[in-house]
């Protein structure tokens, strides 16, 4: 028992500062393209650039004490509260920039969130206060008079912690690199990017302290101490050459998408299914920390990703040659420690390297991007059928069933079926089963043999194109090769053939191209809202199910299971939609299929995201499929909901999703 408490408590702690440096990389990473902007600038154009330039030297000093600053509070900011809490974010960085002679990232990083919560404790706490017609002038008030008390805060108090805390930082970074010390930092470092803590290290630590020091010196060593992929390259080629089974088949790919992509992660599970290698990894890091020392090299920003060609781009025109030599050292060291390490090994790898992979995303907590390089060979036939499975099966599955067909057509895998369904009604008759991260665990009981996929919405989630590339690949196998799909497999059990399969399974029929058309009673104009009067979350859900009372589609009950289903699993679809819907168990207070549509100009919070269209959806017999397939297609084209937002009266809206399936 005291071992499981420990056990729990390690991995808590664990979860808790990968989550905390998942934060301050959130801050970071979305603007890493401004630190490299002035990096390339500072590379160019200071006196001891590439290409001096006096007048555009002048750049310099404001883009890093101002312009990155503001944009990691405004980040920081609209984390917490969107776009006002980003705005309060950066009136309150501009606190902790003045007086400064550091940049004020580290400041950045306290104020934004913190200003943007304080912001978002005192809105909930009049809301639903303010009488009508005072609420623009409330928000406009409230938010800057926050933003200047928050702004005086960081001047007086949190500026001087700042700096405090940056001197100090510094004056230890310089201790370890005096003394020769510094590449000891790998016995930390690297074992915590296989645990993915490396964002709490890299980017909330050593990413605003190495820029300090290359505003100070004009390059840092800091910013590779971790971005250096000659460690993850070494144990990839030693796997190449002396690894066994799907191990040494898969390192090289991988060794490719770590090196020149840029892509770390995928060299962990090689270190988890082996523990040992960590040590490859650690006399890695070392040998190129202690060459960078030995020859001053450093780089002007941050390498994101750790690619090496963003490792040269980024490099000072003093240090190509100790760059190069690091990240050498980095890769023959941790290639000759792995190479032994592997040859006195017993353990085969083959069959380990799919269950590390599925504990390396167990570790990090969510899906990896490269999760699908280390699928398991059980489920590696053709994918034949693909579906969307939501709580009620109406809504949110409908859209992204849309979503996926229309990014298959687009691949030409037209022969991939994609429908939806409620979780009560699956079987495991599928190849892939998408659901909203959430609901997953309810899904893959009665799918076992399926590959499970989880998303955090339906609309636009990123691993769609993960989805696409394995379909591709598996699809695209010689015939013989491939084993019989999980779904072709059960078919067969049950005396029918993969063809049947595909059909069958087909919980709710594909519409037809020309009946993919709004209308026909679903959607009417007298559904069209085209300014909505809610302010809040659950104002928009009753407003939406209102229409839909006024239609006699629903009765209260539908209504109030809408809140129901929004309460268990978020309903935002991204792309500023959201549909809300009842619950699988509501749909007898259906009477027929309707939708409502209503535009809010200036947005609502939906659970901090901000949402500006919200379709309320009654479906019964599939009579809806064809407008949410319209809808889907509309808000998956920034260009449709531009057009949505710009609409002046309802018949264009209505002729906007009319138009979309025909073009």
């Amino acid at each position: 028992m005291a071992t499981q408490t420990e056990a729990a408590t390690r991995g808590g702690l664990r979860v808790g500062v990968q989550k905390f440096g998942t934060f301050l990389s959130g801050m970071i990473m979305p603007n890493i393209g401004a630190f490299i902007a002035w990096g390339l600038i500072t590379a160019l154009f200071i006196p001891d650039g590439f290409l001096p330039n006096e007048q555009f030297a002048l750049l310099v000093g404001p883009m890093i004490n101002y312009l990155l600053p503001l944009l990691i509070g405004f980040t920081g900011g609209k984390m917490i509260h969107g776009v006002r809490g980003g705005v309060i974010g950066a009136i309150a960085t501009m606190g902790v920039i003045v007086g400064a002679d550091i940049p004020m990232f580290i400041g950045a990083m306290i104020m934004g969130p913190l200003s943007a919560w304080v912001m978002k404790k005192l809105d909930g706490a009049w809301a639903g206060k303010i009488k009508p017609g005072f609420e623009m002038l409330i928000d406009n008030f409230s938010s800057g008079i926050v933003g200047a008390i928050m702004a005086i805060f960081g001047m007086v108090l949190v500026n001087p912690l700042v700096v405090a805390f940056s001197n100090g930082a510094g004056a230890v970074v310089q201790f370890l690199v005096n003394n020769g010390l510094l590449p000891l930092t790998s016995i930390f470092i690297e074992p915590a990017k296989v645990l993915f803590l490396n964002n709490a290290i890299n980017h909330g630590i050593l990413t605003p302290l190495g820029t300090e020091q290359a505003l100070e010196q004009g390059k840092s060593i800091l910013f590779l101490l971790e971005a250096n992929p000659g460690p993850g390259f070494g144990i990839l080629l030693a796997y190449a050459i002396f690894g066994k089974g799907m191990a040494k088949a898969s390192a090289p790919g991988a060794a490719l998408i770590q090196f020149v992509g840029g892509i770390h992660e995928i060299y962990f599970p090689y270190i988890l299914m082996k523990p040992i290698m960590i040590l490859a990894a650690i006399g890695g890091g070392m040998s190129g920390i202690f060459m960078l020392v030995l020859t001053g090299a450093g780089l002007r920003a941050p390498a994101a990703p750790g690619s090496i060609f963003a490792v040269f781009a980024m490099t000072s025109p003093d240090s190509y040659l100790g760059v190069t030599l690091s990240v050498l050292a980095a890769t023959v060291v941790s290639f000759l420690i792995g190479s032994f390490l592997l040859k006195i090994s017993k353990t085969p790898e083959g069959d380990e390297l799919g269950e590390a992979a599925a504990k390396m995303e167990a570790m990090k907590g969510k899906k990896s991007s490269v999760g699908f390089a280390f699928a398991a060979d059980a489920n590696a036939g053709p994918v034949n059928n693909v579906v969307f499975a939501c709580d009620a099966g109406m809504g949110s599955s409908a859209m992204g069933a849309s979503v996926l067909r229309n990014m298959f057509k687009k691949a030409g895998l037209t022969d991939v079926k994609v429908t939806n369904s409620a979780i009560a009604n699956l079987t495991d008759t599928y190849d892939i089963v998408v659901t909203h991260q959430d609901l997953a665990a309810r899904a893959k009981p009665v799918t076992a043999s399926a590959v499970h996929v989880a998303v955090d919405n339906f609309m636009n989630s990123p691993r769609y194109d993960e989805i696409v590339e394995l379909v591709r690949t598996r699809n695209s196998a010689p015939e013989e090769s491939v084993s019989v799909s999980a779904g072709a497999a059960s078919a067969a059990a049950a005396g029918t053939g993969a063809a049947g399969v595909s059909t069958s399974a087909r919980h709710v029929a594909e519409p037809a191209q020309e009946d993919l058309a709004p209308g026909r009673g679903v959607l009417v104009a007298e559904s069209v809202v085209l300014t909505g009067t809610a302010a809040s979350r659950d104002a928009a859900i009753d407003e939406a199910g209102a229409l839909l009372l006024a239609r006699g589609a629903v009765n209260e009950e539908y209504v109030a299971s809408m809140h129901t289903r929004e309460a268990s699993v978020s309903t935002y679809m991204g792309n500023f939609l959201a549909i809300p819907h009842g619950t699988n168990e509501a749909k007898g207070n259906i009477a027929s299929s309707a939708v409502s549509i209503i535009r809010y100009p200036e947005g609502i919070d939906w659970n901090g995201k901000e949402v500006k269209f919200v379709v309320g959806i009654a479906g019964m017999n599939n009579e809806h499929l064809a407008i949410l397939s319209s809808i889907a297609r509309v808000f998956t084209d920034k260009t449709q909901v531009a057009r949505l937002e710009n609409a002046t009266t309802r018949e264009e809206i209505l002729d906007i999703f009319g138009k979309v399936n025909a073009s």
